[in-house]
């Protein structure tokens, strides 16, 4: 059931990111009018992780799946259907709300589940999300020459009915506890207990070392979506090669998650997410370096390969916490996806797009040298 939910997140989000063109046009909207309207949608889902976080209690998190869900599905209806600068901006609020609260619900039942089942499931879950968005951004090509009305009001159609049609499934979510998990049961470092109270049972130095790793690592994933098709066609790549960079990088980080599991269930977390890392800043720095398109491409594939279990270890570390840990994981590591392209191509402003790339692959390398002491005891 939640790797449904995974994956119609994903759907949406691919649908919403690749359609964006469209909605552009409809409204007239200039650049600047542009980034007002994403502005709008990131500041409401700053609100709905907070929101989300608060609510998340086990209780009452199959409403907030269900009415996550559905208020997401909606709010892409109706911004198919707006035609001005505020009544989009509006709707990209509403949706940004919803996309926040529906993600720390599903990341907070995600952690209780894994719990319950004694095993590792966080990462093949956010491989649905992957494969959600891979097929979201198919299905955005395929009806590239029709209306993004009938896309998004279709699209959101089918996930609200799917959500309504698994609500009554949703509610076994809110009948039992989790087992304790591990971390919770260390004797905490009196060092890092002071002053942890949003959080109980995780340290807010090690909260804020989970989400400074999510926002590294998700600065990462803005790059490769804003940046990878343009280094391709830096290199003289065709449009279609170069289009196919971040597609490459998606599915790359889809078969990373789905083995993910496997791995962390045999060498741990701080391990697979370790070497990993040290393989996505490798890859990428080679890719850059050598300037040819087949290496670029195989680049911007390591990099989703070697981080691709980074986020659900992270996200599993921080639900020890609560969903308020959740949430700001969540929130610190969103400001990395929202602010990267703009860093790098102000970087690239100042030196070339190679070298301000060179940003991820350093990032990623901070993950490997972190990532023990922000994973360590990550067993369900």
């Amino acid at each position: 059931m939640l790797t449904g939910y995974f994956a119609a997140l994903g759907v949406v989000m691919a649908v919403w990111g690749a359609r964006m063109p469209a909605v552009q046009q409809a409204a007239d909207l200039s650049t600047a009018g542009l980034a007002l309207v994403l502005l709008a949608a990131a500041v409401g889902m700053v609100i709905g992780l907070h929101v989300g976080g608060r609510l998340a209690a086990p209780a009452r998190e199959p409403l907030l799946l269900t009415s996550g869900a559905v208020g997401l599905a909606a709010a892409l209806a109706v911004i198919g259907v707006c035609r001005t600068p505020i009544t989009l901006a509006l709707g990209a609020f509403v949706f940004g709300i919803a996309h926040g609260v529906l993600d720390v619900a599903l990341n907070a039942a995600a952690v209780r589940c894994q719990d319950r089942l004694g095993r590792f499931i966080m990462s093949s879950l956010h491989a649905a999300y992957s494969l959600g968005a891979l097929g979201g951004a198919g299905l955005a090509a395929l009806s590239a020459h029709t209306s993004h009305t009938w896309l998004f009001a279709v699209t959101g159609l089918a996930v609200a009915s799917a959500a309504v049609a698994m609500a009554p499934v949703a509610r076994t979510l809110g009948m039992f506890e989790p087992t304790t998990p591990a971390i919770s049961r260390r004797s905490p470092d009196p060092k890092d207990s002071k002053d942890s109270k949003d959080s109980p049972g995780l340290p807010r130095a090690r909260l804020w070392l989970l989400g400074a790793l999510a926002a590294a690592c998700l600065l990462g994933e803005g790059a490769a979506a804003d940046w990878a098709a343009v280094h391709l066609h830096s290199l003289d790549a065709s449009t279609a090669v170069s289009a196919s960079a971040f597609a490459l990088y998606s599915a790359s980080m889809a078969a990373g998650r789905i083995a993910g599991d496997l791995l962390i269930a045999h060498f741990g977390a701080p391990m697979v997410v370790r070497i990993g890392a040290v393989f996505a800043a490798a890859g990428l720095t080679a890719g850059l370096a050598l300037a040819t398109v087949p290496a670029a491409l195989a680049g911007w594939a390591a990099l989703g390969l070697g981080l691709s279990v980074t986020i659900p270890s992270l996200i599993t570390a921080a639900g020890r916490g609560g969903p308020g840990a959740v949430a700001t994981v969540s929130v610190t590591g969103y400001a990395g996806l929202l602010a990267g392209p703009a860093l790098i191509g102000a970087l690239a402003t100042l030196t070339a797009l190679p070298h301000a790339l060179l940003l991820p692959a350093l990032l990623a390398a901070a993950v490997a040298a972190l990532s023990r002491k922000a994973l360590e005891n990550p067993t369900p």
